[in-house]
């Protein structure tokens, strides 16, 4: 399979976590790697007007802003404030020019996770006109079960496309993350299902033993999943959109920035 567009390689900003955003912003930019996602506590830390001056800047293009969801919550005026919070995210993604907010629904704040589930639904169904306004789609990440008891109670691609369905809105999609899908035999089968719907496509890869629970992705690579052949899959409903390099772990952190970036390129080329 040939190797992907580089114009469309994605710094996803977590990748290099100990980088502000100005630093993260001038890494791509010296590096030709033209466009970014943002996320919020980053934006947080400098404020949306300055966020935004930076990435005009550098000339970048913004392919997401991570993260809207967290919707559960057994207290009725907390899933009420989560979905302000979540028309925030919506109005920072407006203003930065990027029409993607990726969603990591939230887990489960007891045992229930039907009502969970439930929650996340009408918290998205409640966010969806101020995102539709604002010209913003919202695209449900479905993350690895093993995060289900603290970050997502919805953990296959299958779920996600479910929840599209039901919603219904061509405001809402998917965003298919390497790292949290490529186990799942019905992978290829929800990848079509999904279609035209398909928002995000994120890479990093898994290795064995995973170093970490949390900080446990590595570099495209360095592990088991076939991203090619995901990727391909991904192209072939039609997705032509940015491919965000998303990828967790101290180690990587730790080593500086733009040696991150100058990895990146390489195994993006060569791995994606």
């Amino acid at each position: 399979m040939a190797s992907p567009d580089m114009n469309l390689l994605s710094l996803n900003q977590i990748t290099t976590e100990n980088w502000s955003l100005k630093e993260a912003a001038e890494g791509c930019s010296a590096q030709d790697i033209p466009w970014i996602s943002v996320w919020r506590h980053k934006i947080e830390e400098i404020g949306l007007k300055e966020s935004k001056k930076i990435i005009d800047a550098n000339g970048l293009k913004v392919s997401s802003v991570c993260r809207g969801g967290m919707f559960p919550a057994v207290d009725k005026e907390e899933r009420l404030r989560r979905i302000d919070d979540n028309k925030r995210a919506v109005e920072e993604a407006a203003e930065l020019g990027t029409d993607v907010l990726v969603l990591v629904c939230g887990p489960s704040p007891d045992k229930d996770l039907i009502r969970s589930r439930e929650w996340v639904r009408e918290g998205i169904e409640a966010v969806l006109p101020f995102a539709e306004q604002h010209g913003v789609k919202l695209g449900i990440e479905p993350l690895h079960p093993m995060y289900a008891a603290d970050r997502s109670v919805i953990t296959t691609l299958g779920e996600a496309n479910q929840l599209q369905q039901q919603v219904g809105s061509s405001h809402l999609g998917v965003v298919v993350d390497v790292f949290h899908v490529w186990w799942d035999p019905f992978l290829y089968r929800e990848i079509e299902h999904a279609g035209d719907t398909i928002l995000g496509f994120h890479v990093s890869d898994w290795s064995v033993p995973l170093p970490d629970m949390f900080k446990g992705r590595n570099m495209m690579g360095e592990g088991v999943i076939d991203i090619p052949r995901i990727r391909g899959a991904v192209e072939k409903q039609g997705y032509n959109g940015p491919i965000e390099v998303e990828i967790i772990n101290q180690a990587i952190w730790d080593q500086p920035g733009d040696q991150t970036l100058k990895q990146m390129k390489e195994a993006y080329h060569i791995h994606v």
